[in-house]
């Protein structure tokens, strides 16, 4: 099959924890496998909610919290920005809302969205919640226990064949704050076009994929000069 031409006034952002990080959010394998104090596999597995439904819960209730009282940082907001000039596609490992309140309107979560639940046995219904808690007894429709919409240990990231989609259309992708570590969200930036512009800035990383340049360096310090050049370019050539 013939491969779709790539779209020159595309940008995919991919980012991770390291962009979240710096609006003051914990990220998810800060301190030797700990989130918040509390060891990840209470909190994100399937066995930790079997064990204890109602701790993971009160920690969600808390993380959501939490994330309702930071902002978005400089370099969410020239993110978001280039929407100015370019069709922008964001995916994001994050489960936080950030993106969005920074202003970009086309936001992928692959692992998932704090401000949302589902029922542990009806994943079809997804239900925005904002900022309200879950509690043990709340059910869905079909009368499953909600649960927070996130992904957890073992369970598939959403939109996987989306995000590829994307990557192999666009022109230019910026990779923001992960060390490519978790998969099978890394390996997706194999689908970016070889003659893409392909730039990563981030603090820790131990690989860079073939093709991309990198800016070790805060989310906050470089990404907006990036996102300025890329605008600036696109609007001298208009």
């Amino acid at each position: 099959m013939e491969k779709k031409p790539i779209n020159t006034n595309k940008i995919v952002v991919f980012t991770g924890a390291g962009i979240s990080a710096e609006s003051g959010l914990k990220t998810f394998r800060d301190n030797d496998g700990l989130w918040e104090n509390v060891p990840v596999e209470l909190v994100a597995s399937k066995s930790g909610w079997e064990h204890d439904p109602e701790f993971v819960l009160s920690f969600y209730n808390q993380l959501r919290k939490d994330s309702s009282l930071v902002e978005p940082n400089a370099a969410h907001l020239a993110i978001a920005e280039l929407e100015r000039y370019f069709d922008v596609v964001v995916i994001t490992q994050n489960i936080d809302n950030l993106h969005e309140r920074a202003g970009s309107t086309h936001v992928i979560h692959l692992h998932g969205e704090l401000n949302k639940a589902r029922g542990v046995d009806d994943v079809s219904r997804i239900y925005d919640i904002g900022e309200k808690p879950i509690d043990l007894g709340d059910q869905c429709e079909s009368g499953s226990q909600l649960r927070p919409h996130v992904v957890w240990f073992s369970e598939t990231p959403f939109h996987i064949d989306s995000a590829k989609k994307h990557l192999g259309e666009a022109a230019y992708v910026l990779v923001v704050g992960t060390s490519l570590t978790v998969q099978p969200a890394a390996s997706l930036l194999k689908k970016a076009r070889y003659h893409a512009k392909k730039i990563i800035v981030t603090m820790d990383i131990e690989r860079v994929p073939f093709g991309f340049t990198l800016l070790r360096g805060r989310a906050t310090n470089l990404v907006p000069g990036v996102c300025q050049e890329w605008c600036e370019k696109c609007n001298s050539s208009s």
